[in-house]
C-alpha cells in the first residue's frame, strides 16, 4: 500500500518539489492570465491529495489557489475586470475520503482568503471542482479532452503521482499534443530503472530505449526524460526539463513541458535558482565543486563550461548562424539563454566571428528578440 504522505510531514524533498512548482505556477499564470488571446484558464492537479500536511503545510493544491490570487490579491482584481478571461480550477484524487478532506481544505483556505480580502465573496468559491476519478478515465474524458484541444484556453496541469504507470506515451503525447497546455509532472525514474525488464515498467514503457550508464546512477531521470524527449515528432517545437530530487538512495524527479520558449525561460529560471551549478538537481549531479570548498565557482561549473563549447562549435560550423537560434540551442540544453550571450561576447573578443544586424544582449523573451546574424571570420 503507498504511504499516504498528507497524514505524515512533509519530507524535504516533497518540500523542494513543492517549491519548484510554486514558483513555476508563480511565474507562468500572470502571462497566461494578461493573454488577450486567452478567453479561459484551466488549471488542473490530477493527484491533489488532501492538500496539506499532518503540519498543516500547503501542498499542491492550496498552493495553486494561493498562487491564483497574488501575494498582495493583484490577480484577483485582474480578474474583476470585464475582458479578463475565467479562471477554472479541476483538483482530482481517486481516494473519496481524500478527495472529502480536500474539498475541506480548500473551504476553509477560501474562508480564510475572504477574511483577509474583505470582499463579500471569494472569485474561486464557484470555479473550482473536486473529483475522486481514476486518473485513466479521467484523461479520456470527452469534456477533459475538448477542453485540452481548444486553441483559445490556457491550460497549465500537474500531474504529482505516485510512482510511475499514470504518464504513459500516449497521455504524453496527448498532453504535448494541447495547444497552449504547459504541464509538470512527477516520476519516480530510479523505481523504471530499478524494474526496467519487468512486466510492471514494460507494459507502459518500452525498456529498449532506455539506456542507463551504471557508473552514473544521479542520471537515471535524465534518463526517462531523453525517452519522454526522443516520443516528440521531430517536426515540432516542443520543450522539456528535468529537476532531479534525490531523496536517499533514490532518484526522483519533475519534467516539465511546454511549446513555447517563454514557458521555458521560465521553468529555467526556478530551476537554476535551486542549482546553481546546473539548473537540473538537488544532488550536484555533475560532481563539480560545491559551495564553501575552495574551487566553487556557478560561472564555470561543468554544465555552464560543457554547453558554452557546444555553442561555440555549432556557431563555427554553421549549425547556429543567429541569435535568436543560439539563444534556443542554449534553452534546449538546459541552460539560461544568457549564456548565450556571454559566449558570443567572448567569440567576438576573440575575433571569431562578425555580426550583422544590430548586436544586442538580450536574453529573455526570446519570441520577440531582434535578430542579427553571426558570421565566422
Amino acid at each position: 500500500m503507498v504511504r499516504d504522505i498528507n497524514k505524515s510531514v512533509f519530507p524535504k524533498e516533497t518540500k523542494l518539489k513543492l517549491d519548484i512548482f510554486r514558483e513555476c505556477f508563480r511565474e507562468w499564470y500572470p502571462v497566461f492570465l494578461h493573454n488577450s488571446h486567452i478567453s479561459r484558464l484551466y488549471i488542473y492537479d490530477m493527484f491533489a491529495g488532501s492538500g496539506k500536511d499532518y503540519e498543516g503545510n500547503s501542498g499542491s493544491p492550496l498552493i495553486l489557489l494561493q498562487e491564483a490570487r497574488g501575494d498582495k490579491l493583484q490577480h484577483c482584481d485582474f480578474l474583476l475586470k470585464k475582458k479578463a478571461p475565467l479562471v477554472y480550477f479541476g483538483f482530482n484524487e481517486k481516494i473519496q475520503h481524500k478527495a472529502q478532506k480536500l474539498e475541506q481544505n480548500i473551504i476553509a483556505e477560501l474562508n480564510q482568503c475572504l477574511q483577509y480580502c474583505k470582499r463579500s465573496s471569494c472569485l474561486f468559491s464557484n470555479t473550482y471542482k473536486v473529483a475522486h476519478f481514476d486518473f485513466q478515465d479521467l484523461i479520456h474524458n470527452k469534456t477533459l479532452c475538448g477542453i485540452l484541444a481548444n486553441k483559445s484556453y490556457g491550460k497549465f496541469i500537474f500531474l504529482d503521482q505516485y510512482g510511475f504507470k499514470q504518464i504513459n506515451n500516449d497521455t504524453f503525447l496527448k498532453l504535448v499534443n494541447s495547444p497552449k497546455t504547459d504541464f509538470i509532472f512527477f516520476i519516480a525514474s530510479s523505481f523504471v530503472k530499478r524494474f526496467k525488464t519487468l512486466p510492471a515498467v514494460t507494459t507502459y514503457f518500452d525498456d529498449n530505449k532506455i539506456i542507463y550508464d551504471e557508473t552514473k546512477p544521479k542520471e537515471c531521470h535524465r534518463v526517462i526524460t531523453n525517452y519522454f524527449r526522443e516520443l516528440i515528432p521531430q517536426n515540432k517545437e516542443y520543450y522539456l526539463h528535468s529537476f532531479t530530487i534525490q531523496k536517499g538512495p533514490n532518484y526522483y524527479g519533475l519534467i516539465f513541458g511546454t511549446s513555447h520558449t517563454l514557458g521555458m525561460e521560465k521553468f529555467l529560471r526556478v530551476c537554476w535558482k535551486y542549482d546553481k551549478l546546473a539548473g537540473e538537481s538537488n544532488c550536484n549531479i555533475n560532481n563539480d565543486y560545491e559551495a564553501g570548498t575552495l574551487f566553487y565557482d556557478p560561472n564555470i561549473s561543468n554544465k555552464r563550461r560543457k554547453v558554452s563549447q557546444m555553442l561555440r562549435e555549432k556557431i563555427l560550423n554553421g549549425e547556429i548562424s543567429n541569435n535568436k537560434d543560439g539563444l534556443i540551442s542554449a534553452l534546449k540544453e538546459g541552460c539560461e539563454p544568457r549564456l548565450f550571450v556571454e559566449t558570443i561576447e567572448l567569440m567576438l573578443k576573440n575575433k571569431e566571428v562578425s555580426i550583422e544586424g544590430n548586436f544586442n544582449k538580450k536574453a529573455t523573451g526570446i519570441h520577440l528578440v531582434e535578430v542579427y546574424n553571426i558570421k565566422k571570420l
